[in-house]
């Protein structure tokens, strides 16, 4: 028995007492039986809450479920492996610009090319926001763009000054060392990722960017960050997510 068996017309309590009458399990263990059961109670009511079920409204008795748009689209092992990864990595969390170019990948299981993906997102925008040319790129524009403020040396375009100089220095390591072991190391080859860390990973630099405001810069791109640059571009090019 399962979902899809019958007319299409489901009732919880149908469902699961004609399962207890009539047990499928094989040994007609009634204890391990009602284990089962009660397993499967959990992952209805899962269903229910990630939008695979619904209610009917035009059920008076408001016992009847249809299985939504959302469930169909679920049609086999790969479908609903790629939506658990879309909860580890939610959409709505990210950027346009940066989801239309990484959720893709993510969802598909390509985790290197997902980070290579953002990686590169964020390095343009910080290579725009600081003034830098086409020709600054990777760990060295990090450091230039995040350049601590000491020794009479003058800070990087995007470093806050407001923090210590420790903190400057810290925050340019920060993103030098994610560029060089995340970005390059997914530029070049073929990296084994977890979808956990891959998430992770991707949301690193955006978190950081969001903090870092241009502090040495007057006029119209004065305070403004990594991922602010972002938002900018994508508005001027007509990409921006609604």
């Amino acid at each position: 028995m399962h979902l899809n068996s019958g007319d299409g017309a489901l009732h919880h309590y149908n469902f699961f007492n004609a399962l207890r009458s009539q047990p499928v399990y094989g040994d007609r263990n009634p204890e391990r039986d009602e284990r089962a059961n009660l397993a499967l109670m959990e992952a209805w009511d899962w269903l229910t809450h990630e939008g695979f079920l619904a209610r009917r409204a035009d059920d008076s008795s408001k016992s009847q479920i249809f299985v939504t748009r959302r469930g169909q689209r679920m049609t086999s092992r790969e479908d609903f492996a790629a939506y658990r990864r879309g909860n580890i990595l939610p959409k709505g969390q990210l950027h346009g610009l940066i989801a239309g170019r990484v959720y893709l990948a993510f969802l598909r299981g390509e985790y290197d090319t997902a980070i290579f993906q953002a990686f590169r997102e964020v390095g343009v925008a910080v290579r725009a926001a600081g003034g830098f040319s086409a020709n600054d790129h990777g760990t060295d524009l990090m450091r230039a763009a995040f350049r601590a403020a000491k020794n009479a040396g003058a800070a990087g375009p995007l470093t806050d000054i407001t923090l210590p100089a420790g903190e400057q220095e810290a925050m340019g390591h920060l993103f030098a060392g994610a560029f060089g072991l995340y970005r390059n190391s997914t530029g070049h080859r073929h990296v084994p990722t977890d979808p956990e860390e891959a998430a992770e990973i991707i949301m690193r630099p955006l978190r950081a960017g969001d903090g870092v405001p241009r502090q040495n810069h007057g006029g119209p791109w004065r305070n403004r960050s990594a991922s602010q640059e972002i938002a900018i571009r994508d508005e001027a090019s007509g990409q921006t997510s609604h």
